[in-house]
């Protein structure tokens, strides 16, 4: 999406909130430093524990149809920049 972004992420013995703050900063530098874009991200971040193989769907296809509810795409396969990069065991 253009003005955000949905990630998928397992973490043990990690404080999300510091490793959002972590890819933040560096996506910041890439962009910055690649693009000459600086970037504005907003404070925080939106979490949501997914407890089954049912809500990992669902949150997955929400994310999927994401760009075609915004009008970018007409069908979700011809969005670019979705997929995993390593796949997360499901419970």
């Amino acid at each position: 999406m253009p003005d955000h972004v949905h990630l998928f992420v397992y973490v043990v013995n990690i404080k999300l909130g510091e490793w959002i703050k972590g890819l933040k900063r560096a996506m910041s530098a890439a962009l910055e430093t690649e693009n000459n874009v600086e970037s504005n991200w907003q404070p925080g971040f939106f979490d949501h524990l997914l407890r089954n193989a049912e809500s990992y769907e669902q949150k997955w296809e929400y994310v999927r149809l994401n760009p075609v509810r915004a009008g970018l795409v007409a069908n979700s396969e011809d969005w670019p920049y979705q997929g995993e990069i390593v796949k997360i065991e499901r419970l």
